[in-house]
């Protein structure tokens, strides 16, 4: 085993090639290529059938998608089919839908002459690249060498087939006589319905497309597009108050230490250890969980004796079912109860047989739905409504989201010896999640699906993600294949104009082991329609979580357990929907470890702490050229609108909102025109050191060996080192001014005493206005008036005491 271990510290490298893996057609630098471009770039395609400009309020059916014609064949079923040649068992019959080198089949059955099949068949109309298009009725056991098992055949020319637009009525089957390869008729007849369409067809979501008849089995599921809607989650919170008549098996031990366990599916959580140490502890604790509705799983607590360091006694245990438990939509206090406690006891003979014990445990249950279960990060947070649907205002618009096609995508796997990439797009907002068809072995996919949401708060975020499908054609064999990330986007609401088309190509980029990487880039359409203006505007007074959060808020602790809880549960919840939603995709979407430790992002928030600061550093500036006179005219145009405020001190706080209404009026003209995108420069991600792209990619624990660890830990030193001296120094002058009435230093607080009785006489008998003025004339004296060295304050306050001299 330790020969094993340190064959893996000395490739610290494995790790991070098998996340290589997923992008084999990477560049292994870690910086990215100058010529890519990861901008956003606004276009113009042709909506709906015609051009929608960026200001249509128009909002119809498919309006956000470019209209794609499709041609239909709904295979229906068929009657009258001949016997086999032996004229004595009907046919196997199936139906072959053959379009120049497209070919598609039906299920067959076994012995039936009546079969029905209701099959759609749906190819691209641009992909056709025949003139004729041929329905094939054949007999699945006549199958061979030198018989292809035709019973007949349909013809239609493809420039005939007529067209149907939606709201238009289905097209109506119709029976059709076949005929063999001869053009002879033939006994039998084949109902059938040939159209052109688009893809607003009622019957193109269940259709299988002609193109992509090469995956089958379980893969035919996991190519079609899917509505998902996330489980509702509720914080399960149980109070777990005390309990009584406890049986110790040691009956000596005078101070024994009770705690409570809770085991909820795969979580568990236990309380502290009770302080009456006795049969009858009290822990009054609040424990939190997640639960999704159905409430299928059962609580189960037990409650035990840490006998020793490594061994708990196990002194009863119940199981609690969660189908009674109490909704609650405020803080009341929930009916407590008290359950009795069982135990599992083996007999002589070794059989085992529950046992209830006089032992009881008095809870508190209870799920809170005034509160919001977050899955998400707050900063990008879909949904901010709490659980219980009693707390819900009503919606205050629709999102519209048009999934119109993506260009460049890069190879994402290897089949037959070349790079393929099988696209397709998942959008999550709110509880409903979205997912559109796959494109098999496209670069650049045409989707143009288009979908809609509700919007209950414009302050969120909707994020749409590109994956690689790796489960068709045997792919899915093994369960360890997970569909690769291609990038993702996120598009706030509240940055969107209400009404507005928003038609844009987004940049996909990811951060691989190698450094950042753009994918390709997405073409989406987006419009936010309002329909209430003043419950929008609205929205902005009120809180961004319900009430609840902040009456009785959770601690970070529980909120990023509960986080983590929610996840698990919305993860494990789809994958089992069919076809799924892979766990490793909801995880990707729902940015599980992005609170991990990494210095890429340590540098990109220091970055956007500098820009917030950037604003109080040039008006630093700018009052610092005042004072040393750069510009007379400018700084004796201060001195007299100082004057003036302190003669008319109403003029302040007016004139100060005055400006500031000028200045956002004068920014309007250069107000942002897109929606904002990944932003490589913010994220630090252009020149990223391969040691710490290899940290922030590192399995927690760690995987690397000694001395990758080693230097990690110097590194962290040094930065801790730095951050320690900052704090230091910050804690000195904390001191210093708290030393000023401490008489830690008697000549330095003597000093300042005096000088504040001084202060004291000097500001009762000096006006305030010639106070102020003095103040502020003395502190924009010209330089000739100033010296360089130290104010008297400031070496006053220097020279104070601190609590250093103390420090080891």
């Amino acid at each position: 085993m330790s020969n094993q271990k340190k064959n893996q510290n000395q490739n610290p490298s494995k790790n991070q090639n098998a996340n290589q893996n997923q992008y084999p057609n990477q560049n292994h630098n870690s910086y990215p290529l100058e010529n890519e471009d990861f901008n956003l770039k606004e276009t113009k395609p042709t909506l709906g059938g015609g051009r929608v400009t960026a200001n249509d309020r128009l909002g119809t059916a498919f309006d956000l998608v470019e209209q794609m014609h499709y041609l239909y064949v709904r295979v229906v079923k068929a009657k009258d089919i001949p016997l086999k040649k032996d004229g004595n068992s009907n046919p196997h019959p199936f139906v072959e839908v053959q379009l120049g080198n497209l070919k598609g089949l039906t299920f067959h059955f076994e012995h039936k002459s009546s079969p029905e099949w209701s099959q759609v068949f749906v190819v691209l109309k641009d992909r056709i690249q025949s003139r004729v298009l041929e329905v094939c009725l054949k007999d699945k056991s006549r199958i061979g060498d030198s018989d292809d098992g035709l019973i007949g055949k349909v013809n239609f020319e493809i420039n005939e087939v007529p067209k149907r637009v939606p709201p238009d009525s289905p097209l109506a089957p119709q029976w059709y006589w076949m005929e063999n390869r001869k053009g002879e008729k033939v006994k039998g007849e084949l109902m059938l319905a040939v159209w052109i369409g688009t893809q607003a067809d009622e019957a193109f979501q269940e259709a299988l497309h002609l193109d992509a008849t090469a995956v089958n089995g379980d893969g035919v599921a996991n190519i079609k597009s899917k509505v998902y809607l996330s489980p509702r989650l509720w914080y399960l919170r149980v109070n777990v108050i005390e309990a009584q008549e406890l049986q110790i098996g040691n009956k000596n031990r005078l101070q024994p230490e009770i705690y409570a366990r809770i085991t909820l599916g795969n979580v568990v959580l236990r309380t502290k250890n009770s302080l009456s140490k006795n049969v009858c502890p009290s822990w009054n604790e609040d424990l939190m969980f997640v639960v999704a509705e159905p409430f299928e799983d059962q609580l189960v607590l037990s409650v035990e004796d840490k006998v020793a360091p490594n061994k708990d006694e196990l002194l009863g245990k119940c199981v609690i079912s969660l189908q009674d438990v109490e909704k609650r939509v405020d803080f009341s206090t929930p009916i407590s109860k008290w359950y009795g406690l069982e135990k599992e006891v083996v007999s002589e003979g070794g059989n085992s047989k529950v046992s209830k014990l006089n032992s009881k445990v008095h809870l508190r249950l209870s799920f809170d739905g005034g509160y919001h279960v977050l899955d998400e990060l707050t900063h990008y947070s879909s949904d901010l409504k709490a659980t219980s649907k009693e707390l819900w205002k009503p919606s205050i618009g629709v999102l519209e989201l048009g999934i119109l096609n993506a260009q460049g995508l890069s190879p994402m796997k290897n089949r037959d010896g070349r790079g393929i990439t099988d696209p397709y797009c998942v959008a999550k907002y709110g509880q409903k999640w979205i997912r559109t068809r796959t494109i098999i072995n496209s670069f650049n996919p045409n989707w143009n699906e288009q979908y809609t949401w509700e919007v209950f708060d414009p302050c969120t975020v909707i994020t749409i993600g590109v994956f690689d499908n790796c489960h068709l054609q045997g792919e899915d064999k093994n369960d360890k294949a997970k569909d690769s990330k291609i990038g993702k986007v996120r598009i706030r609401l509240s940055t969107l104009e209400t009404n507005r088309v928003y038609t844009h190509s987004y940049p996909l980029i990811v951060l691989t082991p190698a450094g950042v990487k753009k994918m390709g880039e997405i073409q989406l359409a987006v419009r936010f329609s309002c329909s209430s203006l003043f419950n929008m505007l609205a929205m902005y007074s009120q809180p961004l979580l319900p009430t609840l959060h902040y009456l009785h808020p959770l601690t970070y602790y529980q909120i990023d357990n509960l986080r983590h809880q929610a996840t698990q549960i919305v993860a494990t919840r789809l994958s089992r929907a069919e076809p799924p939603l892979r766990r490793e995709l909801v995880e990707y979407m729902l940015d599980v470890g992005s609170n991990t430790w990494s210095i890429r992002r340590c540098k990109a928030n220091y970055v956007r702490i500098a820009g917030i600061l950037t604003g109080l550093i040039a008006i630093c500036k700018w009052f610092n050229g005042i004072c040393t006179w750069k510009n007379p005219f400018t700084t004796v145009l201060v001195h007299i609108i100082f004057f003036l405020f302190v003669c008319f001190p109403r003029l302040i706080l007016s004139s100060m909102f005055v400006v500031v209404f000028f200045i956002g009026t004068w920014n309007y003209r250069m107000r942002p025109r897109k929606p904002p995108h990944m932003d490589i420069k913010l994220s630090q991600a252009e020149r990223v050191p391969w040691d710490e792209l290899d940290e922030e990619f590192d399995t927690f624990p760690t995987s690397r060996n000694n001395d990758a660890v080693r230097m990690r830990y110097d590194r962290l030193r040094s930065i801790g080192s730095r951050m320690q001296a900052v704090a230091g120094d910050l804690a000195n002058q904390g001191e210093r001014f708290y030393n000023l009435l401490t008489w830690r230093d008697p000549r330095a607080t003597a000093l300042f005493l005096i000088f504040c009785l001084v202060a004291s006489v000097v500001l009762y008998v000096t006006p305030f206005t010639v106070l102020v003025s003095l103040m502020g004339f003395y502190t924009m004296r010209h330089p000739k008036f100033r010296e360089k060295l130290p104010s008297v304050p400031l070496s006053f306050f220097r020279r104070l005491p601190a609590k250093t001299d103390s420090l080891l």
